[in-house]
């Protein structure tokens, strides 16, 4: 559409109402813009109105070239507009606006749901914590590097892991910038993306540029209040580096090659965050994100059996199980049957092993194992010395409330990891609080 679009005109009224601001983040919006008067119209002979700020949103209706808009905010490269009594978005390719005014971002707030977060450094768990921030605290977010949260702390720059923060509204923050400098003694501005385009002005060799977006070889870019491109041949834009992983920072993995990593806020809780990792050409890839449960009453710093909590540390994996055929693992499978049980009797000598009944004076309590819970999972490798009291039939299966000391979560999420669960990969687990990831 943009070919199309080039050279032709449009036009727009912006709505007195502003968008609030970030609340207690991100202060008031500038009070210029408010009383600035901006014209937006349209350009395009027909301009789709979504439903989000994105061509994978829906279509709600459209908007013709000439048309005025009501512009309230600006998410990206997407205006949010009043159409016809509702919130629509329209890509601003396609709309010219009179002035230098620019819409405030769309207003996103952001809130810490762990009971202590802390901020670090530098994007990564390997950063030192420079303080911490608590549950409900509003946060003022500058913006996004991988899954860390880049912010104003105190008058200084810091960063949260962005899976212990909630955001409210429809924007993400902006990616870490990537600086961009002129490398040619002069480089041509231009008013399109070609040497065919008329030149508008020139940068010189070492100056910043304040890049949009890329076409091509060229690069669109803020030049002086107004859209210009450039050559990229003649840009150096800075090295990205791929934003570090949870895992990166450990080093007691080995030859481990897979990752289940789960964790919680604190010891006390019993909801519980499960990710997977696998290393791929010697890095390490973040597979899957999902909620889970551990014991009703959260982690345990000393696992005893029958406390009713899950417990911390490194483990590799055992046996997969299911009441069903096997769903695909690459793991040994076992189904159950009618018959068979987990010894948790401390006092024998089968104690944390799988049997099948009757006991015959083998065992005074074992678990059963035919029960929905078990309909597909996995032995975690706890306890393997077998010590009496230390607790028994530690699994990783489906459930979404808690467990007597387990980790759970959705069957759909259990099938799906047990497929991608290969034994060539040495496969480890990690339960542990946020707070003590430092140790693995």
């Amino acid at each position: 559409m943009k070919k199309l679009m080039v050279g032709m005109a449009l036009t727009a009224t912006l709505a007195t109402a502003v968008t609030p601001g970030f609340g207690s983040i991100g202060g008031n919006q500038d009070k210029a813009y408010a009383a600035a008067t901006v014209t937006y119209k349209v350009t395009a002979s027909k301009l789709n109105v979504r439903s989000g700020a994105g061509t994978t949103y829906g279509i709600i209706g459209s908007v013709v070239k000439g048309q005025t808009l009501s512009v309230m905010s600006k998410s990206g490269s997407w205006y949010k507009i009043n159409y016809n009594g509702r919130t629509g978005y329209v890509s601003s390719d396609y709309v010219q606006a009179s002035g230098t005014a620019t819409p405030p971002a769309e207003s996103t707030t952001y809130t810490v749901t762990a009971s202590t977060l802390n901020v670090r450094s530098g994007a990564g768990t390997n950063y030192a914590s420079i303080g911490s921030v608590t549950k409900g605290q509003k946060l003022s977010v500058v913006s996004k590097s991988g899954s860390w949260y880049k912010i104003n702390y105190n008058g200084r720059t810091g960063y949260v892991s962005s899976d212990y923060v909630q955001a409210s509204g429809t924007t993400t923050p902006p990616a870490e910038s990537t600086t961009y400098t002129v490398t040619a003694s002069t480089l041509n501005v231009r008013s399109g993306a070609g040497t065919n385009y008329a030149s508008i002005g020139s940068v010189t060799k070492g100056q910043k540029l304040s890049v949009v977006s890329k076409s091509g070889s060229w690069y669109k870019i803020n030049y002086n209040g107004r859209t210009g491109y450039v050559s990229s041949d003649y840009v150096q834009a800075s090295a990205t580096t791929s934003p570090k992983l949870v895992v990166d920072s450990f080093k007691t993995l080995g030859n481990a090659q897979q990752v289940i990593l789960v964790t919680a806020d604190n010891y006390d809780t019993k909801s519980a965050k499960i990710q997977t990792f696998e290393k791929v050409d010697g890095k390490w890839k973040q597979v899957l994100t999902a909620n889970g449960v551990l014991g009703q009453k959260g982690f345990a710093l000393s696992k005893k059996e029958g406390d009713m909590e899950s417990p911390t540390g490194k483990y590799t994996i055992g046996t997969a199980f299911g009441r069903y055929a096997n769903p695909g693992t690459k793991l040994p499978y076992r189904k159950i049957t009618a018959n068979d049980v987990w010894v948790d009797d401390s006092k024998s000598s089968l104690y944390n092993t799988w049997q099948q009944k009757p006991a015959n004076g083998r065992w005074t309590s074992a678990e059963n194992m035919d029960i929905p819970a078990y309909d597909y999972g996995f032995v975690i490798n706890y306890n393997e010395s077998r010590t009496p009291g230390k607790g028994s039939a530690i699994f990783f299966h489906v459930g979404t409330n808690y467990t007597a000391g387990c980790t759970a979560t959705s069957k759909e999420q259990v099938v799906s990891i047990l497929k991608w669960l290969n034994p060539e990969k040495n496969p480890v687990i990690i339960q542990s609080p946020v707070s003590e990831l430092d140790k693995y």
